[in-house]
C-alpha cells in the first residue's frame, strides 16, 4: 500500500490543482490519499469532504507547523511506502507510477526523488534530485537550468526533496528519533536536508526518476523572509548535528567561511527584508547549539566515511 501525503496550510487555491492531478494518476488501486490540514483558516477542509469525499483528512487541533505535520500523517499511516508532496504541486499522471516503481523495482534504494519543474515554465529545472556540500550549503541539481539529457538519466543522488518524494516505510522507522522522522525541532525549511544526511550516516541511497515529474508553484506556501530565517538558522544546526567526528573539524573551516560570507553579505543588502531575516536566522543558532550538538549522539558509530565523501 501507498500512502501519499499532502501537508496543506490555507491552501485551497493549491488543492483545487493539487487532488485532481493525483486522482488521475495512472497507479491508484493501492494508494490512500491524505491531506493533512494544520489547523487552516480557510474552507480548505470543507472543500475537501465536500468535493472530494473519498481523500482522507487529518486534522491538527492547532498550527504546528509542515515538519509536525508531516510527522502527524507519517504515523497516522502504515503502508509500505511514504510519499509526500506539496501542496502546491501538479502532478504528472504517470508521476506515482514512475516513482514508487523504481523504488519497487531497486530494492537497494530507501527514497526516491522525483523531477521537480517550475510550475509556470514547465521546461526549466527545481529539483532532479539534491545535493549536499560539505561546507553545509544544500541544494537541488540542475536548479534554473533547461531540462534536457543531463537530467533524463535514472540514478544515484544524495537525496529527495521532500516536495515530491517516496520513502520506504521500513527505513523511516529506523530513521526516527524518539518517534519522530522529521526533527520538530527545525520547525521548517531544510527538514529534509536533515533526513537526508541521517539516511546516508546509516548507509540507505536515494534514487531519482526522471519519469517521475512534478510541476511546482516555487516558493507559493513559503519563501521571502520566512525562508530566509529558517535557511540562516538550520543550515548550521543540520550540520553541526550530523557530520560525523571524523569529517567535523576537517569540514569546520569550509562551514564557518561560507556563513562568513553569507553574513557578510546580508550586511551588505541589510535594508533588505530578507537579509535581515538572514542575519536574524544566523543569531538564532547560539541558543540552540546546545541542543543541537546533543542531538549527534544519535550518529551512528559505524559511519561509512568513503558514503559521506560520495554524496557530498
Amino acid at each position: 500500500m501507498i500512502d501519499v501525503i499532502v501537508p496543506n496550510y490555507n491552501g485551497r487555491h493549491h488543492l483545487e490543482i493539487c487532488i485532481p492531478a493525483l486522482l488521475r494518476q495512472t497507479r491508484l488501486t493501492d494508494v490512500r490519499i491524505m491531506v493533512v490540514d494544520d489547523c487552516s483558516t480557510d474552507d480548505s477542509v470543507s472543500f475537501l469532504r465536500a468535493t472530494y469525499p473519498d481523500v482522507a483528512v487529518l486534522l491538527l487541533a492547532h498550527n504546528q507547523g509542515f515538519v509536525a505535520a508531516c510527522n502527524a500523517a507519517i504515523a497516522a499511516t502504515d503502508g509500505e511506502y511514504v510519499v509526500l508532496l506539496n501542496n502546491d504541486t501538479e502532478c504528472d499522471e504517470h508521476w506515482l507510477e514512475a516513482l514508487v516503481g523504481t523504488l519497487e523495482q531497486s530494492p537497494t534504494y530507501a527514497f526516491a526523488a522525483s523531477k521537480l519543474l517550475l510550475f509556470d515554465r514547465r521546461d526549466i529545472i527545481h529539483s532532479a534530485g539534491d545535493f549536499y556540500r560539505m561546507d553545509g550549503i544544500p541544494g537541488n541539481r540542475g536548479v534554473w537550468q533547461h531540462d534536457g539529457p543531463a537530467y533524463a538519466t535514472c540514478e544515484e543522488v544524495f537525496g529527495p526533496c521532500a516536495g515530491a518524494a517516496a520513502y520506504r516505510r521500513c527505513a523511516l522507522e529506523i530513521l526516527a528519533v524518539r518517534g519522530h522522522v522529521f526533527d520538530t525541532d527545525l520547525g521548517m525549511y531544510c527538514e529534509d536536508v536533515d533526513l537526508n544526511l541521517r539516511a546516508r550516516l546509516h548507509g540507505m541511497r536515494t534514487v531519482y526518476v526522471p519519469t517521475a515529474i512534478v510541476y511546482h508553484r516555487l516558493s507559493a506556501t513559503g519563501g521571502g523572509a520566512l525562508a530566509s530565517y529558517y535557511c540562516g538558522r538550520n543550515f548550521v544546526l543540520v550540520w553541526l548535528k550530523n557530520i560525523p567526528a571524523p569529517l567535523f573539524w576537517r569540514a569546520f573551516p569550509s562551514m564557518l567561511w561560507q556563513q562568513l560570507l553569507i553574513f557578510g553579505s546580508a550586511l551588505r543588502h541589510i535594508r533588505g527584508e530578507a537579509a535581515q531575516a538572514r542575519l536574524r536566522g544566523q543569531f538564532a543558532v547560539f541558543p540552540r547549539l546546545g541542543l543541537f550538538l546533543r542531538k549527534r549522539r544519535d550518529i551512528p558509530a559505524d559511519v561509512d566515511i568513503a558514503v559521506m565523501y560520495l554524496t557530498m
